[in-house]
């Protein structure tokens, strides 16, 4: 800490503003990637989608990509898992939220 300085001036956090994201970006490489689903698809806005990576380890051969280029792998088991909690209606509150 700096001289002069209280403890809660130190841990004082200012805001910044974050720069404005594009939704049209997407996950740039894709190559060897089976595509699964789009969603959405309808627009040009870079959709979410899911792939399967053949030759990726089991635990990380799914893949969800976001309109932001980030993208999740999980396992066909936690994939299916998700799945099986949509088709029981467990994720409908989002959709509402």
């Amino acid at each position: 800490m700096r001289a002069g300085v209280s403890l809660e001036q130190s841990r004082a956090v200012t805001p910044v503003s974050a720069p404005k994201r594009e939704r049209f970006c997407t996950m740039s490489n894709v190559d060897g990637l089976e595509p699964v689903a789009t969603f959405c698809g309808n627009c040009n806005c870079g959709c979410p989608q899911l792939f399967v990576d053949p030759a990726a380890p089991n635990d990380r051969r799914v893949i969800l990509t976001d309109d932001f280029g980030q993208r999740i792998q999980m396992s066909a088991d936690q994939f299916s898992s998700i799945v099986a909690d949509a088709k029981a209606g467990k994720l409908d509150a989002i959709t509402t939220a």
